[in-house]
């Protein structure tokens, strides 16, 4: 350790006067040792190596600053060093604190050093602040100041967690075996049925210290499906075996109930005799409360006894609440007792007695009530000088649901700007898809324009074909400038008239369906039965030859005519 100092500082010098200064790096020393207080620096000395010298920073200046340490380092950075500074100089310099594993130095004036152990780092760091110069010389790139600090290596984090990483596995080892030490031990395996550990099991079970573990084997035979014709006897017997120990468990359970009751007594009695000292204890700070007593003690004591009255009378209030529970307790089973007890009980003395009995009991709550109504006049005369206490709690819970409301009033809000968000949103999609509906409704238009054109321009080729007179050729262009409708009823009546004997709709709609393949036979039949003046349905046929066709009768008015 190195020796501290309260002295008086020589600048000449360059150490503390009148101490015997002390090298860090003299073999044998350990880490260096934090100051004992924040005003009693180290002392450091001048350092002489083979190549360099190296000088103490002022002592009154305050210490230099570093970087949290990090875990596991072993490694330091160090600044300031003289741009002829050499690796050797380096090994030379840090080398007195411990083993160095690597020297990562860089083209200007610092570098990285690396420890084999990670206490060296604190002797390191005690060089940050000493003023290095190379030999005698006092060129400026032979001279420099040390800055000793904490790096960050991927080597020290690594090993550090390694470390760390065993230390959990044997931790965790640790654990497990105490686990395994502590764990209670397996119940012993349950033996298979057989003749002779029936027989064995039989004789356990009407003995009084191994019927729990014979009667668990027998549960575990009957869970298991043992019980079969040829052996039904012996599980009858080993049955009615287990039957008999009720009995004597209900013997058992009478007499620890007595001891129970006899406990209850003792205690009763005891609790009895601390409530009476208790008594006298209060009687005796009452009395010393008096005004010919009380004036004769000084403040202090005053507290005290006030203090000390308090508290007994708090615990005696406890144990008299005790004890009439207890008492109330046993009213009710006596008067239970007596209730059940009533129809049987003829005999004249024993009556008398408990009725004595009775009026005991109930001159004791009487008592006892007594007693507590004392002690709530007392608790009350004490709780008017706390009033304002309570006011205070009354209006921190107020406080407290103030600020809940608040909490749950901006939660609202910002939920209520959520929902408009999603509503903003919502309405662009709507108008987004109001707009996509208006470009399908265009492009249906455009479809439907063209269905017309085309029809239209179907019915101008049927027209314009020779298989048609004048007068049939003017009817359809009039009826095919009219609606694509009437087109379509135009084509039908150039087909029909081709075919002067009819057509089924099948075939009608077979020779649509080359110019339209969405036409359907329905539509088809629905607009001829529209049409009676132009389009005659007629039967044809009979029997299973029975067959519907249709006929154009349009110019049948215009040849009348």
């Amino acid at each position: 350790y190195f020796p501290i100092c309260v002295g008086h500082f020589d600048p000449n010098l360059g150490m503390m006067a009148g101490i015997t200064p002390m090298n860090p790096m003299m073999p044998g020393l350990g880490m260096v040792p934090a100051p004992l207080s924040q005003d009693v620096p180290v002392v450091k000395e001048i350092i002489h190596c083979k190549s360099c010298t190296l000088f103490p920073p002022n002592p009154n200046l305050p210490p230099p600053a570093t970087r949290d340490r990090p875990p596991g380092c072993k490694t330091v950075f160090v600044g300031g060093l003289p741009e002829n500074a050499t690796e050797q100089l380096i090994m030379e310099v840090f080398g007195q604190c411990g083993d160095i594993t690597a020297i990562r130095k860089s083209k200007k004036n610092f570098c990285h050093i690396r420890f084999a152990e990670e206490f060296t780092v604190d002797k390191a760091l005690f060089l940050s602040g000493y003023r290095i110069r190379l030999g005698s010389s006092t060129d400026k790139k032979d001279t420099g100041r040390l800055h000793v600090d904490f790096a960050q290596a991927r080597d020290d984090l690594y090993e550090w967690e390694c470390r760390q990483r065993m230390l959990a596995r044997e931790e965790r080892h640790r654990r497990k075996m105490e686990e395994d030490r502590l764990r209670p031990p397996s119940p012993p395996p349950i033996v298979h049925y057989s003749e002779h550990e029936c027989s064995q099991l039989g004789d356990k079970i009407k003995d009084d210290s191994k019927f729990p573990e014979a009667v668990r084997v027998l549960l575990t035979w009957l869970e298991r499906g043992e019980v079969n014709r040829r052996n039904a006897n012996n599980f009858y017997s080993m049955i009615q075996s287990s039957n008999s120990h009720i009995r004597r468990l209900m013997s058992e359970k009478s007499q620890h109930e007595k001891e129970m009751e006899e406990a209850k007594e003792k205690f009763k009695t005891a609790l009895a005799g601390i409530l009476a000292q208790f008594e006298q204890i209060v009687s005796v700070f009452q009395a010393a409360s008096k005004q010919k007593a009380w004036d004769h003690f000084s403040k202090a004591q005053r507290k005290n006894l006030d203090m000390w009255r308090k508290q007994t009378e708090e615990i005696r209030n406890m144990h008299n609440e005790q004890l009439m529970g207890i008492r109330r307790e046993e009213e009710m089973e006596m008067s239970d007792d007596d209730m059940e007890d009533a129809p049987d009980t003829k005999d004249s003395e024993d009556s008398g007695v408990s009725q004595a009995e009775a009026l005991k009991e109930e001159n004791d709550s009487l008592r006892c009530q007594l007693d507590a109504y004392r002690n709530e006049v007392e608790l009350l005369k004490q709780e008017q000088g706390k009033n304002q206490p309570m006011r205070s709690e009354e209006d921190s819970t107020h406080s407290q649901q103030l600020s809940f409301l608040q909490q749950a009033l901006q939660g609202m809000q910002k939920q209520l700007l959520k929902m408009r968000e999603e509503l903003k949103q919502r309405e662009a999609e709507l108008e987004k898809s109001l707009e996509d509906k208006q470009q399908l409704k265009n492009q249906v238009q455009s479809l439907k324009e063209a269905t017309r054109s085309l029809c239209y321009t179907q019915s101008e080729e049927i027209i314009r074909s020779d298989k048609l007179d004048s007068h049939d050729r003017n009817w359809m262009l009039n009826m095919s400038v009219l609606h694509p409708v009437c087109s379509t009823a135009g084509i039908i009546s150039t087909f029909l008239h081709v075919h002067p004997f009819g057509a089924s709709i099948e075939y009608i709609c077979s020779y649509l369906q080359r110019l339209d393949t969405k036409i359907n036979p329905s539509e088809v039949e629905a607009l001829l039965s529209r049409l009676p003046c132009t389009f005659r349905q007629e039967l044809t046929g009979v029997g299973a030859s029975l067959e519907k066709r249709w006929n154009f009768c349009g110019f049948q008015g215009i040849k009348s005519t």
